[in-house]
């Protein structure tokens, strides 16, 4: 019996590691990026709490003009069966960057959107049925559950 769960995680870590080969990011902002999620410069990247992260994302997520960045840490130790974690920073209007969210799983950002036009964010791994966060204008909070757009339960 195929796992559909198991399928779809690869397909979204697959995509997530492709995507983030091809993110550009200034020299300039990455090392403020990583520091705002705790990362630590090491010999040959950054140091999150498990692995080396990685920039995903980076671009104006919720259209303030500012730019936004998702960094990616991967461990099955410390993320269980998604394997991987993720941190959202967003720079401030004085330049600074600062740490707005993090969870296990891989983000998927949605068209409906929170407060200050921060998007949802599905938080996918294995299963069928997701946690969206909404952004409440101080963080993100578990808004509703959802499984392929539509409505679920755990």
């Amino acid at each position: 019996m195929i796992n559909k769960s198991l399928i779809t995680t690869s397909l979204l870590l697959i995509n997530s590691t492709l995507f983030a080969q091809t993110v550009q990011v200034p020299k300039s902002e990455v090392a403020s990026i990583f520091k705002a999620a705790n990362f630590k410069k090491i010999k040959h990247g950054w140091a999150g709490n498990c692995n080396r992260g990685e920039i995903i994302i980076y671009k104006d997520l919720n259209g303030d003009g500012l730019k936004d960045a998702v960094i990616q840490d991967s461990s099955s130790i410390c993320y269980g069966n998604t394997g991987v974690g993720y941190y959202i920073v967003s720079q401030q209007k004085d330049g600074k960057w600062k740490e707005i969210f993090s969870d296990s799983g891989v983000p998927t950002f949605l068209k409906t959107k929170g407060k200050d036009g921060w998007p949802d964010i599905e938080n996918g791994g294995p299963g069928f049925c997701f946690a969206v966060y909404r952004w409440n204008g101080k963080e993100y909070v578990v808004n509703r559950y959802e499984y392929q757009g539509k409505a679920c339960e755990l």
